[in-house]
This record gives C-alpha cells, sequence and structure tokens, in this order.
C-alpha cells in the first residue's frame, strides 16, 4: 500500500475532482467512512492500520463491540472542529450522527469564527446548523464525561507548530476528557503529515480513520505511536491515481503484498522443492546464534538447512535441532571460522546463504565474507558480523544478478555510513534508500518501523513488531526467516523480504500478548509463527 505525502495527497485530491467527483462529495464519504467506523459496520475498508496499531487483524476486524462497549446511539460525543477542511470532515460527521441518532449526547465544538470557514467546511458548517444541530464554541462542562471524542482540528496541511486556539484544543483531547476515547479525522491534530518527527505538541488518538492512503507520518516513529489504531478507508479517488504512480516511493508492508508465498503448497513437493539455506555463523561461545538462524530458516519453510562453523562450536549447534544439518570448518586461535574454507564448494547446490550471526570479529571473517560477496552466485543475506569489515563493502555495488541483502541495527548502519546512530533515526527511510540505491543491496534497516529499502529507490515500511523483541537473538531469527523465505520463492525475492520481516514483528506481537513484553525470548517467536502465517493468510482480499 502506498503512503502519501501532503503534496501527493493533494494532487490525488485534485486529480479526483477533475476526473468529475466534487470536494464536497468527497467531504461527505470522509464523513461517512468515520461514522462506520464508529458505528462498527464492515465498510469494506482497506484495514492496513491494524498492524500499525499494533493488534491484531482479527481484532480490529471485530467492530466496535472491541473498540468500546456501547452502541454509537448511547455514546456522549464531542466533535472538536477546526476552520479547515479537517473541520469540515468533523461538522459533516457531526450531521450524519445527529441526523441518525440525534443530538442529545453530541457536542459540537467550532473553535474558529465561524467567518474564518471557507468552501467546503462552509458548506458543510450551514448544512449542520440546518439540520438542527447547535455548534458551540467552547467546550461545556457536561462535555467532560464524553466517551467518545472525534478529533477533527487540523489535517495534514499544518505547517510548524500548533497555536493558539488549536493548540489549546489539542491539550483538551490529550487532558480534558478522562472517560474518553478519542477518534482523529485523517490524521491526529498538530501532527506534520510528512514527518515522523513531531512539529509541537499533537493529540494522541486511540484510533484514527484516514482516507485513501496512509499519510507518512502514520507509517513512521516516533509519531505512528500517537496514531493508535489506523483505518484507511476509500473515499472515491481511483486506486490508480497513486497506486500505480512510480514517484510514490514510500509503501506500508501488508500481508496481501505476500500472500500468494503462503498459499498451500503443490503436493508433489519434498524438500528438495523447497531450497536449500546454507548459514556460516557461529564461532567458540557464539553458538545460539547459529542455531537460531538454522532455525529461523527452517520454521519458515525452507526444504534442508546447513549449518557451517567452527569445528569446535559444531556439537553445540546440531543439539539444539536434530534436523539441522552441520559442516565443521576449520577455525583459528581465536575460534572462528578460518579465510581458506573451499567456499565455493561449500556452497555448491545451495539456493541461499545466510552469513553473520555470531560468527565474530576477526580478519580471517573479514575475508570470507568479501569472498562471499565477489563470488558466491547465489542469494547472500549479511547480518550482524559479517557487515564490520570494510574490504567487502567496495565489492557490494559491483555485484549484480543476483539478491544481497543487508540487515543492519542502527548502531550497524552507523558504522557502515559513518553517519551517528542517532542521525540514521531521525531519517531512517531517507538513509536505507540513499545507501541501497548507491551500493545496489536490498537494506533491512531493524527497528521500529523497520524499513526495507531496494536499488530501484523504493522503500517498504514494516508496521509489525514490539518492544518485547528487544531481546538477543531477534536479529538472528529473522536472518533466517529471510533465508528460508527466499530459497523457497527465488523468483520474489522482494516478496520474500517483505513477508520474512512482516511475520516475525507479527510472530512477536502475538507472543508478546501471551507471554508479556518482558517474557519474550527469540526463539518464542518461531513458536509463534505459524499463528502469525495463519493469520496473514486469513485476512480478506482488500485488507
Amino acid at each position: 500500500m502506498k503512503v502519501l505525502t501532503a503534496a501527493q495527497m493533494r494532487a490525488v485530491d485534485r486529480r479526483t475532482v477533475e476526473l468529475g467527483i466534487p470536494g464536497i462529495v468527497l467531504m461527505e464519504n470522509a464523513a461517512h467512512r468515520v461514522v462506520e467506523f464508529l458505528c462498527g459496520a464492515d465498510t469494506s475498508v482497506c484495514r492496513a492500520e491494524t498492524r500499525l496499531g499494533a493488534r491484531s487483524s482479527s481484532s480490529a476486524l471485530a467492530g466496535h463491540k472491541q473498540r468500546w462497549p456501547a452502541p454509537l446511539s448511547a455514546q456522549r460525543i464531542v466533535v472538536l472542529c477546526g476552520k479547515g477542511n479537517n473541520g469540515g470532515d468533523g461538522m459533516a460527521i457531526a450531521r450524519q450522527i445527529s441526523t441518525r441518532f440525534g443530538s442529545r449526547a453530541l457536542y459540537v465544538v467550532l473553535l474558529a469564527a465561524p467567518d474564518e470557514l471557507k468552501g467546503d467546511a462552509a458548506a458543510n458548517y450551514r448544512m449542520l446548523l440546518a439540520c438542527g444541530c447547535p455548534v458551540l464554541r467552547e467546550i461545556p462542562p457536561e462535555a467532560r464525561n464524553a466517551t467518545l471524542v472525534v478529533d477533527a482540528l487540523l489535517g495534514t496541511g499544518i505547517a510548524g507548530p500548533a497555536a493558539g486556539l488549536m493548540l489549546e484544543g489539542i491539550r483538551e483531547i490529550n487532558r480534558g476528557f478522562p472517560l474518553a476515547k478519542v477518534v482523529a479525522v485523517d490524521i491526529p491534530s498538530g501532527m506534520p503529515g510528512d514527518s515522523g518527527e513531531p512539529a509541537g505538541e499533537c493529540a494522541r488518538a486511540d484510533y484514527t480513520v484516514t482516507f485513501t492512503a496512509p499519510k507518512v507520518a502514520h507509517a513512521l516513529p516516533p509519531n505512528c505511536d500517537r496514531v493508535g489504531e489506523l483505518t484507511v478507508a476509500p473515499i472515491g479517488s481511483p486506486p490508480e491515481l497513486f497506486e500505480l504512480n512510480d514517484a510514490i516511493f514510500l509503501s506500508l508492508v501488508e500481508p496481501g503484498m505476500f500472500r500468494d508465498l503462503l498459499g498451500p503448497r503443490p503436493r508433489s513437493g519434498h524438500k528438495g522443492t523447497f531450497g536449500h539455506v546454507l548459514v556460516v555463523a557461529g564461532s567458540s561461545g557464539k553458538t545460539g546464534a547459529a542455531a537460531m538462524t538454522g532455525l529461523g530458516a527452517l520454521r519458515a519453510g525452507a526444504g534442508l538447512v546447513t549449518v557451517a562453523s567452527a569445528a569446535s562450536a559444531v556439537p553445540s549447534i546440531a543439539s539444539h535441532a536434530p534436523e539441522l544439518m552441520t559442516v565443521p570448518l576449520a577455525e583459528n586461535d581465536a575460534g572462528t571460522i578460518a579465510a581458506d574454507i573451499g567456499l565455493d564448494a561449500l556452497a555448491e547446490g545451495k539456493t541461499v546463504i545466510a552469513m553473520g550471526p555470531g560468527l565474530g570479529r576477526h580478519p580471517d571473517i573479514e575475508e570470507l565474507v568479501a569472498r562471499a560477496v565477489k563470488d558466491l552466485k547465489q542469494p547472500l543475506v549479511l547480518d550482524a558480523d559479517a557487515l564490520s569489515g570494510a574490504d567487502h563493502r567496495l565489492s557490494w555495488s559491483a555485484r549484480s544478478g543476483t539478491p544481497l541483502i543487508l540487515t543492519p541495527h542502527p548502531g550497524e548502519m552507523a558504522r557502515l555510513t559513518g553517519l551517528s546512530a542517532a542521525g540514521i533515526q531521525r531519517d531512517r527511510v531517507g538513509v536505507a534508500r540513499a545507501f541501497a540505491m548507491e551500493r545496489g543491496v536490498t537494506l533491512v534497516l531493524k527497528g521500529q518501523r523497520t524499513a526495507i529499502a531496494f536499488p530501484d529507490g523504493r522503500v517498504w515500511i514494516n508496521p509489525t513488531g514490539t518492544p518485547a523483541m528487544g531481546t538477543g537473538g531477534s536479529g538472528d531469527v529473522l536472518t533466517g526467516m529471510i533465508a528460508g523465505f527466499l530459497a523457497q520463492f527465488p523468483g520474489d525475492p522482494d516478496q520474500a523480504v517483505a513477508a520474512a520481516v512482516f511475520l516475525h514483528g507479527l510472530a512477536g506481537e502475538i507472543g508478546a500478548r501471551a507471554l508479556g513484553e518482558k517474557c519474550l525470548i527469540a526463539t518464542d517467536i518461531l513458536e509463534y509463527l505459524p499463528d502469525a502465517m495463519e493469520e496473514c493468510a486469513d485476512v480478506p482480499d482488500g485488507d
């Protein structure tokens, strides 16, 4: 699903109007989508959301009974409106609620002078008054016990921090309604649409209903933490205006992008059908990383997995799972794999090679990785210690024909780029995109909202994951899962990487719900991976 900047969204709206759908109709459709959400109706909206809200798709699709205990007709509702189109959306929402359920427990508050309203917003103000719904200029005391607050103060057009009445309204949303759930219209007020970084104070929503496509702020931290559960609702703009626009390089990963990879296997399939992963990992004292990488590849579905490691490490690695084949390799005095191990012969017959976890830091390892990047023809996944050397980096851009996937965390990315980890975190998408394009690699920049950047400039943002996964070994499991999916689907490398990243985060979410955020360990991700696969395979088309 494409992620749009504010300018791109304005262009889509403008083109939609040019095609013959008036702006006031788009505003009315937006109001319908919000009211349908408030009522818990299944409106066939696209819910890429559920992932952004760190909730399972099954829970998000269950409707209002899980969002709030009473139907909309029994809620005490406050709709806070600004003077722009976002406020116009809010007044259209209020009119529809008033028309359907009456205005006995509905408070519509316009934090602007009526003569400041223009265009479609002004038209909706007049229609709201005409249907007999009063519009207040301040929040009355009896509204403080509201159970629902609709935030329609500011949309994506804000420039700079909120001020004046809008800032006061944002503070009221955050602190003035102790019993209420907050539903933001399009975007929480005060949040800049094109950045993950807040420009000033912004509202915190429990739910956000946005229109046509997610916006940049919905997808990137830390602003995404204030969005709550995000629902993306169509309002009439033809999808081809943005989905087929190659100039829009940012997308949000959703199950529909890789669902075909989760379908039933052919009845004639066997272990040779689903690829053979070679994991080159581990060293003396670092056997768990190699084992978890191998297990990640197996659990992702690879037909065969061979773990090659320093000879002294192999017995411990093999003890983790009888399904893992092992190859003992010559080692140096430091207990790491020696440089001259016959890499070409080792890789013969393998579909994918994963290298790095637990290899250790040693000149022999740098030489080994450099040789792999230069000489091996299979897709190659590099993580951890395989990213630490300097010599092999020069050959990344020269490698062609097969995918090279790098999976750094921000600290490793800092070493690769010479930037600070803080600088990388401030511009995760920009840094990842520039690096992938310059070096001709697929880059998986791990962390909250993992960014998957491709050599052609596309960037996919993964919305799954949880702080519970901040535990040793999670990255090793991901490396194995990426290799496992690539082994099964070598013709769909982008989708294979996205599937591994999305399912890894979703399995962590499911595990954290079952075990708690503090108790989850890396191998629990593998335990809950089947649940994650089942959930993604069962999401209806269009969700």
